[in-house]
């Protein structure tokens, strides 16, 4: 199995650039609010429970889908603190130990422009981060800090580059079947 690992911060386009992906390769979906959202309706952002499960539950699904043969798996990703430092780290190793790879895609865009972009109706569809006040916090506090991330494949500004033409570049750069 392949896994395209989309991650960058909050609102540059990483759903619908993978959406743009899956189109064009065929490849399945995963996009990591599937699981933020159903853990939400039981457990806090951010609580031990969530933090554990939400987790348990990303390394399954890529550990089944390299089981199940599944060609490739597009996985959308906001590196935030909730996030335990290994995850990233586990997450190769379980797709590896299947006989997978894993490519890390960044998509970046500049702050203002996320910023505008929080309150876009396709934020609100999910329980996206769609507070301009919050996003200011946790920027500010160094949240969305990615420097702990492999390095990527591919980096495309999502602000100078639309979804379909994103979504084409990371599949020419990473060789990625039609």
């Amino acid at each position: 199995m392949r896994l395209i690992f989309i991650y960058g911060m909050p609102a540059t386009g990483k759903l619908t650039v993978a959406e743009e992906l899956a189109k064009l390769t065929g490849y399945k979906l995963f996009h990591n609010h599937l699981v933020v959202d159903l853990l939400l309706s039981t457990f806090e952002f951010g609580s031990e429970p969530f933090i554990a499960l939400r987790e348990e539950i990303w390394l399954g699904v890529f550990r089944e889908a390299g089981r199940a043969w599944v060609p490739g798996l597009i996985f959308t990703f906001n590196p935030e603190k909730t996030v335990r430092p290994e995850f990233v780290e586990r997450a190769v190793e379980v797709v590896e130990q299947e006989g997978g790879r894993v490519d890390f895609v960044e998509l970046v865009c500049p702050i203002d422009e996320l910023r505008r972009r929080l309150a876009s109706e396709s934020r609100l569809r999910y329980r996206k981060l769609s507070s301009l006040e919050l996003f200011n916090k946790l920027e500010a506090e160094g949240e969305f800090n990615t420097a702990h991330m492999p390095r990527a494949a591919v980096t495309i500004d999502t602000c100078t580059t639309g979804p379909a033409d994103a979504a084409e570049q990371i599949r020419a750069a990473l060789i990625l079947a039609d």
